[in-house]
Formats: C-alpha cells, structure tokens, sequence
C-alpha cells in the first residue's frame, strides 16, 4: 500500500473516465477489509496510525472515482489542471445565460398548481444535458493533448453548474413532498 499513488492506481483500476464501477465497489470492499483499523488493534500505534491513513485514503478515492464530476476533475488534476479551486474562470456568455434561465424555470416549476410532472420533465432535461457533457469530457480526455485537455476542462466546469442544479432540483423535490 501506498497513499502516494494516485486513487487509480491504489485501487489497481485503470486510469480512465470509464471506469467499472462494479470493479471500484469490489476491490473498495476488498481494501476496506484488509485496511479495517479493527485489524490493527492489537499492533503497534504507528500501524495503527497507518491503517487509519490507508483507510481515509481509500474512502477518499472511492468517493471521488464513483461520481463522474469528480472522477473527471481528478483526471483533469493528474494532468496538472485544477478545477476544483479555481474561481476566477470565465464562461461562455450563452452558457451562463443559459444556466440563469434554467434556474428561472425551476423556480416556475415550484408555483405550478401540479409541478411534479413538470419537475420530472425537467430533471430528465437536466440529466440528459449532464449526460452530454460527460460524453463529450470523455471524448476530448481521450485525445489528451494539451488543446483537448482545455476543451475537457471546460466540459467540466459546465458539469458543475448541471451537478449543482440537480441539487437545486432535489431540494425543490423535497420542498413538495
């Protein structure tokens, strides 16, 4: 084990955007009972240190590689892009007004006198879009050149405003229950 390897390859996963996930659960529940810090109770302090480093590690890995937002920030991050905490990057005007007007219309949804089917319309918009999106990270992460690598990290950016909507959209779910 080794903390200093980047998620994939301490997971022994192939470092690629489409990854299994069947694969990720198994060898996360295969690491998780090996790294148990119940494990390594009855050994030295260090070991017991270490386990629960492999062990927050690992957590940390699976859960970034499971999401495809965060799967594709990771890859972006191994090539030396960060969009994770940039906040100074400028968006295509169309895409922002875009993004305002999809936000106006969750908020119409929310005074319809029967908004779930509408909800519902509009969460399968939202989702395809997304679904867009990661298909057109994975083809230009794919290239890899230092152009695509751009064009991704652009793709990306756009899939956290479409994460942070479907969150939005949760909560105005919820708000109608």
């Amino acid at each position: 084990m080794d903390i200093q390897q980047n998620y994939f390859a301490f997971l022994g996963l192939p470092e690629s955007y489409d990854i299994d996930l069947k694969a990720l659960a198994a060898r996360s529940h295969e690491l998780q009972k090996t790294l148990h810090p119940d494990r390594f109770a009855h050994l030295s302090e260090r070991e017991k240190r270490l386990s629960v480093q492999y062990t927050a590690y690992l957590n940390e890995a699976v859960t970034t590689l499971k999401l495809p937002l965060g799967r594709a920030q990771y890859l972006l991050h191994l090539q030396g892009i960060d969009t994770i905490s940039e906040a100074s990057v400028q968006l295509e005007p169309a895409f922002l007004f875009e993004q305002m007007a999809l936000r106006d219309d969750l908020e119409d949804i929310k005074v319809m006198s029967s908004p779930e089917a509408a909800l519902d319309k509009f969460m399968d918009g939202v989702a395809q879009q997304l679904s867009e999106y990661q298909r057109a990270f994975a083809e230009c992460y794919a290239v890899g050149d230092s152009e695509s690598l751009e064009r991704a990290a652009a793709v990306v950016r756009k899939m956290q405003f479409m994460v942070k909507l479907q969150k939005e959209i949760e909560l105005v779910e919820s708000e109608l229950d």
